[in-house]
């Protein structure tokens, strides 16, 4: 019997699902993505180290490169073109507030608001926080185990951070994923654990720990770490420190077909911005949803191939038994 081969339509796509993974900012040695190996991977179940955010909308890619011509002759025509420079440009709206996704779509530090300390003077990026504990030996990233003395400051419900003290360093703060960047030394010593991300909620208190819903994104705590509740998140419009990440957006067609796009470095180039939608049709009072709104910088990186400097793949897996 022949086989059904048939000549594929355009991708007829519902949304678009992202994913996002650290640059390690002091060696800038972005996460890279390859289609040929890990195209056909379960979109619920990214491979390490790709973190899901989850579906996306109003996605919206701007080449922005521009190219030059080479003129010669009287009268001038164009020989040939040159690219005078290279330069992308993507936005989106996140459709869940979350750690990450408040941290992408600003454009500086976003910090931990961590449990004051009992009569703590207010501050507007957080209070002197409540002393740190150290996690027992044995610990993994998804179950912290406590002394019995630290337990009672731990509920089920309530959110953690896990990172070590500062201790006066300068650069870029927070292992393995940089939260901030420190020009000169400062006086707090849980300025690392305002700005990790190594941060999960505890979904149940035990006799030995917490456990978490989800594994730290840091992995088992290092040497040194400690931990602190944390109420909630704060970013601050300003400042200097950009966020940069590896991102993954992913378009899956109806045939079973699959775009990709791969930015290896987007940086962050827009404050804090939201989009309010309201949810009645007369937009007359009614409710409204509010999304975070992404706007990223496409930077470059040198391909090992050939040297080229890229800023985007664009990756297609047709459906199967499609003509080429």
């Amino acid at each position: 019997m022949a086989a059904n081969w048939f000549s594929a339509p355009a991708p007829v796509a519902r949304r678009v699902r992202g994913y996002f993974a650290p640059v390690n900012r002091t060696a800038q040695t972005p996460v890279l993505f390859d289609a040929a190996e890990q195209g056909g991977f379960n979109l619920d179940a990214p491979p390490a180290p790709w973190i899901s955010l989850g579906w996306m909308q109003e996605f919206t890619r701007k080449p922005a490169s521009k190219t030059s011509s080479i003129l010669t002759g009287i009268p001038a025509t164009t020989m040939e073109q040159v690219r005078e420079t290279v330069e992308a440009q993507v936005s989106f709206q996140f459709l869940s507030w979350t750690k990450l996704t408040m941290a992408l779509a600003t454009g500086s530090q976003h910090m931990n608001l961590l449990a004051p300390a009992s009569g703590a003077i207010a501050a507007a990026a957080g209070a002197q926080a409540t002393a740190a504990v150290t996690p027992q030996s044995g610990s993994t990233s998804a179950s912290i185990l406590l002394a019995a003395s630290d337990l009672a400051k731990f509920t089920a419900g309530s959110m953690i951070a896990v990172d070590s003290d500062y201790t006066g360093q300068t650069g870029f703060i927070g292992a393995p994923i940089a939260g901030g960047y420190v020009r000169q030394a400062l006086a707090d010593v849980d300025y690392v654990r305002r700005v990790t991300f190594n941060v999960a909620l505890v979904s149940q208190v035990n006799s030995l720990g917490l456990t978490l819903a989800e594994p730290l994104l840091g992995g088992v705590p290092a040497a040194g770490a400690k931990l602190q509740a944390v109420i909630g998140f704060v970013d601050r419009e300003g400042g200097s420190f950009y966020q940069e990440w590896s991102a993954l957006f992913v378009m899956e067609g109806s045939q079973g077909e699959r775009i990709f796009y791969h930015y290896p470095r987007l940086q962050t180039m827009a404050s804090a911005e939201e989009a309010v939608i309201p949810l009645d049709s007369n937009h007359k009072g009614g409710q409204s949803r509010v999304l975070l709104k992404g706007q990223f910088m496409a930077l470059p990186v040198a391909d090992a191939l050939d040297g080229e400097r890229v800023v985007c793949y664009r990756s297609f897996l047709p459906a199967p038994n499609a003509l080429v």
